[in-house]
């Protein structure tokens, strides 16, 4: 995570009620951290030669930039509707909209998107421009999907992994700021069953095994209630599948928290899989976390 005092939240706007509903949650996301607002369109026509400013007999204020720059005031206008008090800013930056979001990661405290959108942001849908934003930022990226349901936890996805660890760092600081418990889920299934043609014995321990995971979880944590005494956490190993888990625990959080990347028991929470799915069936926020440089 960026650090650096004054980094932003960073939020990508094209105009649709998607990236406005973004716009509320970094909003949000901004005076929390007591951080400034920075809204941000990429501003891809340029890039296709096509015609940006107005023509002869086009209405006052027509034009594509001008139109961009219309739904960025629009934009900040939301912001300042929600958290009169945000230090906000806008701007629209020619390129495309991944390539102009991953420009801003170096520099942002953390990035903010809607599951889907158009115009400047033509892509912006999970599986394509979140996804992509999600998996190559240099900072946390948070999509805005579902609803925060209030008083609920945070939840985040545990298994063995650095980047892990890190996802249980920023969960629990998301915790802290919004007055809530962390709940840890780990999810696991039988060794055997993980892969494809292998056979389960007939017999095992489903009790030894579920403790086995539990000590796995605990060391996930280890450290964690020195670090955020403030947060109640409470262990959840859970014999399931990990994207069922996590989006089955989603229905009552007001956030999901996952690794970028991992292994082990929440087998392959990698970008694509885990995560790409969980992006795709939370049923509120989610935010993906990598492991710092």
């Amino acid at each position: 995570m960026n650090s650096a005092n004054g980094a932003a939240v960073v939020v990508g706007v094209d105009g649709s009620e998607p990236a406005l509903r973004a716009v509320r949650l970094a909003a949000t996301e901004a005076v929390r951290r007591h951080r400034p607002l920075r809204v941000v369109h990429g501003f891809i026509w340029p890039l296709l030669r096509m015609p940006i400013d107005p023509v002869a007999g086009d209405p006052p204020g027509g034009g594509l930039r001008q139109q961009a720059q219309n739904l960025v005031e629009a934009a900040v206008a939301e912001a300042r509707t929600v958290h009169p008090d945000v230090r906000v800013t806008g701007e629209i930056i020619d390129g495309e909209a991944s390539a102009v979001l991953l420009g801003e990661s170096p520099g942002a405290a953390i990035i903010v998107l809607g599951d889907r959108g158009l115009g400047g942001f033509t892509a912006l849908l999970v599986g394509s421009v979140a996804i992509q934003v999600a998996t190559h930022a240099d900072c946390p990226v948070l999509v805005a999907r579902g609803e925060e349901h209030a008083d609920a936890p945070v939840v985040v996805g545990v298994d063995r992994s650095a980047t892990s660890r890190a996802a249980v760092d920023f969960a629990a600081a998301q915790a802290s700021a919004r007055g809530v418990r962390l709940r840890a889920v780990h999810a696991y299934t039988h060794p055997a069953s993980a892969r494809p043609g292998d056979i389960q014995p007939l017999v095992y321990d489903e009790t030894r095994l579920r403790d086995e995971e539990d000590d796995v979880l605990a060391g996930a944590l280890a450290g964690l209630a020195e670090r955020h005494p403030d947060v109640p956490v409470d262990r959840e190993p859970v014999h399931a599948r990990p994207v069922a888990a996590l989006t089955e625990a989603s229905r009552r959080a007001q956030l999901v928290v996952v690794g970028g990347r991992g292994h082990g028991a929440l087998g392959g929470l990698l970008l694509g899989s885990v995560s790409h799915r969980v992006l795709h069936h939370s049923a509120c926020p989610v935010a993906v976390v990598h492991t710092p440089a």
